[in-house]
C-alpha cells in the first residue's frame, strides 16, 4: 500500500468524522463560487448598481476567504488531535515524522479537492436559482445564466491555496509532538484548573461596563464609544470564558444540597472539566456568532429605512427654480412629456416660495402661500389650511419636528417687510422632503402673503425667493428613468463644483426608492449567505470539540450504565453537559448583540429617526431556531455515537 492509498483510506475510514467538517467546506466554496459568478457576469460591466453589487460580493469573497482559512485550521488541529493516539501508533511502528507529514498533508488535499470540486459542482447548480433571486432583488428585466472559465479559475485558486496553507500548518502540530504525547491522547487531564479570581471578576466587570456604555450610548458618544466598547467586551469575553465562568461553577459547588443531588454532581462535574478545556473554543464561536448576528442584523435594519423612505419623501418628483433659470419652463414640460410618455398618470402643484428674516429666532425661514399649499396637500389626499390674517403654520420637515413643532408657540415678525405672526400649531403631515425647504418654514393667509414685498437682507428680489414644482405620480417607483439627464447635469456639477450653468434642483425619490430597496436587499443577500457560512462554522466548532473527546464519553457512558444508571437519566446528564456548549456561547453573543443594537438604534435615530427593533428581533430570534435544530441534530448523533457498540 503507498502512502496515497494509505491517505484515501484514511479519509473513507474517517468520512463520518469528516462530515460536518466537508459540509462547511463546501458551503464556503459555493458561497465563493455563487459570488465568483456574480463578479464575472457580463451584465455587470456597466456602472451603477452593478458596480455596487461587484464591489459588495468581492469584499464578501475577501472575508469569506479569511475566516474559512481560520475555520478549516482550527477544525483540522481538532481532527489531528482526536487522531493523535493513531498518529502515535504510526510513528511507535517506526514511520518517521517526515512520513507522517507527508501521509497527513496528502490527505488534507484529498478532503480539499473533494470539497472544491463538490462545492463548485453545487454553485453552479444552484447558480441559476440565485441569479433569479439577484434579478428580482436588483430589478433587473434579466439576468441569465452564463458559461466562463473566469468564476472557476477564481475559486480553484483561492481554495487550492487555501488548502495547501492549511495542510502545511496542520503538519506543523503533528512535528512538535513526543512519541509518548501522542500515545496519550487528547484527553489525558481530567481536572479542572485553578481560575484567578482577578481574572475572573476583571471577565464579569469588563462585560458589565461594556454593557453599560452601550445602553447609555447617545448621539455625543456613539462614535467615540465604537472603539471603547468593542475591545472592551473582547477582552470581556475571553476572561469570562477562561476563569469566570470557572469561578461561578465553584460557587455553585460549594451548595452541596444542590450540587450533591442525584445525577446533578456528575454532570456538573463533567461539565467542569469540559469548559475548562473548551473556553477558547467557546470565545471563538461568540465572537463568530456575534459578527453573524451584528452583519444581518445591520442589513436588515437597512429595510426599515426603505419602508421609512415614503413617509419621508411624499412626493414623486421635485424640481425647484432658482433665479436667471431661462430653462425652467422647458424642464417642466420634458419632465411631463417623459411622464406621459411612459402613460403615468401625474399632477403638478407649483408654489412660490419667499425668503424673510423671524425677529424671534434671527434665522432665514421659507414662506409658502396657503392657497398653493392647499393645491398641494389636495393632490396628495390631505386636509387644506385656513390660517387667519397675522397667524401661521408650521411646516414640519419629519416626525420628530412634528412632536416639536406641536408644543411650540411663537410670536415673530418678519423683519424685512414687517409682517407680524403667531404661531401655535403644525400641519399634520410632511409634504416635503427636509433638504429641499428650509427647517424653519411656515404657511400663511394669502393676504399676508402679498404683504411680504421686500427681499431678503443682503440680496436682491430674485434671489429671495424660488419656484418650488411638486409632481404626484400615484405609481411612483415607476418613474425610473425620468429626468436622467438632469440628475446628470447636476451629478457632473457637484463632482467638478462649478454651479453657475445649474440653476435648479430636481430629484426622482421613486427611482432612489428603488436604488436604495435593491441596494440593501442585496446588501442583505450577501450577509445572509456569508453569516450562514459563519454559523454553519461555529455549530461546526461545538461538533469537532465533541467529537475529540468522543472516546472518552463512550467509556464515561459505559461506566455510567454499569453502575445502575438508568437511559432516561444518562440522557439528562447528556442534556446538562451539552446544553451549556451549545447555548452558553450563544447566549453571550446574544446579550453581545442585543446592546450593539442599541447603539445602532441611535446611529439610525440621527440619520433617518426610525426604530430597528422589529428587525432585530426578527433576526435574533431566526437565528435562535437554527441554533435549536442544530442543537437536536448535533444531539442526535452525540446520542447516538455514545450508545454505539
Amino acid at each position: 500500500m503507498t502512502f496515497r492509498q494509505l491517505a484515501y483510506r484514511n479519509v473513507l475510514r474517517n468520512l463520518r468524522s469528516y462530515a460536518a467538517f466537508f459540509l462547511a467546506s463546501v458551503v464556503s466554496v459555493m458561497v465563493f463560487f455563487v459570488y465568483s459568478m456574480f463578479i464575472f457576469h457580463p451584465l455587470f460591466e456597466e456602472e451603477g448598481l452593478g458596480t455596487m453589487a461587484v464591489r459588495g460580493m468581492l469584499i464578501a469573497e475577501v472575508v469569506l476567504y479569511i475566516f474559512t482559512l481560520f475555520f478549516l485550521f482550527y477544525s483540522m488541529s481538532a481532527f489531528l488531535q482526536a487522531r493523535s493516539k493513531e498518529f502515535g501508533v504510526l510513528v511507535h511502528l517506526g514511520m518517521t515524522k517526515r512520513q507522517l507529514s507527508k501521509m497527513i498533508f496528502f490527505e488534507m488535499m484529498i478532503l480539499g479537492t473533494i470539497s472544491t470540486v463538490a462545492g463548485i459542482a453545487f454553485g453552479f447548480a444552484f447558480s441559476k436559482f440565485f441569479f433569479m433571486i439577484g434579478r428580482e432583488i436588483m430589478e433587473l428585466e434579466s439576468l441569465p445564466l452564463y458559461l466562463s472559465w473566469e468564476p472557476f479559475l477564481l475559486t480553484i485558486g483561492a481554495f487550492a491555496s487555501l488548502f495547501i496553507i492549511i495542510s502545511f500548518i496542520s503538519v506543523g502540530f503533528i512535528r512538535t509532538k513526543r512519541v509518548l504525547n501522542l500515545l496519550q491522547g487528547y484527553w489525558k487531564i481530567d481536572e479542572v484548573g485553578k481560575s484567578s479570581f482577578v481574572l475572573s471578576a476583571a471577565g464579569i466587570v469588563f462585560l458589565v461596563i461594556a454593557y453599560t456604555l452601550a445602553a447609555l450610548v447617545d448621539d455625543d458618544t456613539v462614535y467615540t464609544m465604537a472603539f471603547i466598547i468593542p475591545p472592551l467586551a473582547t477582552i470581556g469575553t475571553y476572561l469570562f470564558f477562561t476563569h469566570s465562568i470557572h469561578m461561578l461553577l465553584n460557587l455553585y459547588k460549594k451548595n452541596k444540597s444542590v450540587f450533591w443531588h442525584k445525577t446533578r454532581l456528575v454532570s456538573i462535574a463533567d461539565a467542569s472539566v469540559k469548559l475548562k478545556d473548551s473556553a477558547q473554543m467557546f470565545f471563538i464561536v461568540t465572537i463568530v456568532s456575534t459578527i453573524a448576528f451584528l452583519t444581518v442584523g445591520t442589513l436588515a435594519s437597512f429595510t426599515s429605512y426603505t419602508g421609512d423612505f415614503r413617509e419621508s419623501n411624499p412626493l414623486s418628483l421635485i424640481y425647484i427654480s432658482f433665479e436667471d433659470n431661462p430653462q425652467e419652463e422647458e424642464h417642466i414640460q420634458m419632465l411631463a412629456g417623459q411622464l406621459e410618455q411612459k402613460g403615468l398618470a401625474y399632477d403638478i402643484a407649483q408654489l412660490t416660495i419667499k425668503r424673510q428674516t423671524s425677529a424671534a429666532s434671527g434665522n432665514e425661514v421659507d414662506i409658502l402661500q396657503a392657497s398653493q399649499f392647499n393645491r398641494l396637500a389636495s393632490t396628495l389626499g390631505y386636509e387644506n389650511v385656513n390660517p387667519a390674517e397675522g397667524e401661521g403654520i408650521f411646516v414640519p420637515y419629519s416626525q420628530e419636528s412634528l412632536a416639536a413643532l406641536n408644543e411650540t408657540v411663537t410670536e415673530t415678525v418678519l423683519l424685512e417687510s414687517g409682517v407680524p405672526l403667531f404661531i401655535s400649531t403644525a400641519y399634520p403631515h410632511i409634504l416635503f422632503p427636509n433638504h429641499t425647504l428650509n427647517a424653519n418654514s411656515i404657511i400663511v393667509n394669502d393676504q399676508d402673503f402679498e404683504k411680504i414685498d421686500e427681499p431678503l437682507l443682503g440680496y436682491t428680489e430674485d434671489q429671495s425667493s424660488f419656484t418650488y414644482y411638486a409632481f404626484h405620480v400615484p405609481d411612483w417607483t415607476a418613474t425610473l428613468g425620468v429626468g436622467n439627464s438632469l440628475s446628470d447635469q447636476m451629478a457632473e456639477a457637484f463632482e467638478t463644483g462649478e454651479f453657475e450653468q445649474i440653476s435648479y434642483y430636481f430629484e426622482n425619490p421613486g427611482e432612489d426608492y428603488r436604488w436604495f430597496k435593491s441596494s440593501f436587499a442585496l446588501m442583505l443577500f450577501i450577509g445572509v449567505m456569508v453569516a450562514l457560512v459563519f454559523l454553519l462554522a461555529a455549530g461546526s466548532f461545538i461538533y469537532f470539540k465533541l467529537y475529540t473527546g468522543l472516546e472518552r464519553d463512550r467509556k464515561q457512558y459505559a461506566l455510567l450504565v454499569r453502575l445502575g444508571m438508568t437511559e432516561k437519566e444518562l440522557l439528562r446528564v447528556v442534556n446538562r453537559q451539552l446544553v451549556p456548549q451549545f447555548f452558553l456561547p450563544w447566549t453571550i453573543a446574544l446579550l453581545h448583540s442585543s446592546f450593539a443594537f442599541i447603539s445602532l438604534q441611535v446611529v439610525w435615530d440621527e440619520f433617518a429617526e426610525l426604530s430597528i427593533l422589529g428587525e432585530m428581533a426578527i433576526v435574533l430570534a431566526g437565528f435562535t431556531i437554527v441554533q435549536l435544530l442544530y442543537f437536536y441534530l448535533i444531539r442526535w448523533r452525540y446520542i447516538a455515537h455514545l450508545q454505539a457498540p
